[in-house]
């Protein structure tokens, strides 16, 4: 069995309506979910987070390491995969998304990204991360 590692984050934004999320739609499988992507040697699960995510999406955000989910899935039937998501937030609004990897990335209010999620583990992360950024964000 081969694995594989990735890390990434729920992205949260405050605006005057409220909380919004980022999701995105991966160019390979168009699945929506959040940005994410391998480590590579020597980073912490957290760098690994923040690197992806400004490769991704262009923005710079505040990984909350208190806020760790993991996800694992086989990829391919002699491949598992391990998906490492942190809690995050940003103030930046202005996304600019990496053709290579996303062909699509929007805020959604909270309410709505969970209907927008491809996958019901990905649903249950964000509320999980929510809940935490509610609990534990000062503005």
């Amino acid at each position: 069995m081969r694995y594989e590692k990735s890390c990434g984050a729920v992205i949260f934004r405050q605006g005057e309506d409220g909380w919004n999320v980022l999701l995105i739609r991966h160019t390979k499988g168009r699945h929506i979910s959040f940005p994410k992507g391998h480590v590579e040697p020597g980073e912490t699960e957290s760098q690994t987070a923040e690197r992806e995510i400004l490769e991704e999406t262009g923005l710079k955000v505040r990984v909350d390491r208190r806020f760790r989910a993991e996800n694992r899935y086989n990829i391919r039937p002699d491949t598992q995969k391990l998906v490492v998501i942190f809690a995050a937030t940003t103030a930046e609004e202005s996304i600019t998304p990496q053709p290579e990897e996303i062909a699509e990335a929007f805020w959604l209010p909270v309410e709505k990204a969970a209907a927008t999620l491809t996958y019901e583990r990905d649903r249950k992360i964000m509320r999980d991360a929510y809940e935490h950024i509610l609990k534990h964000h000062r503005a």
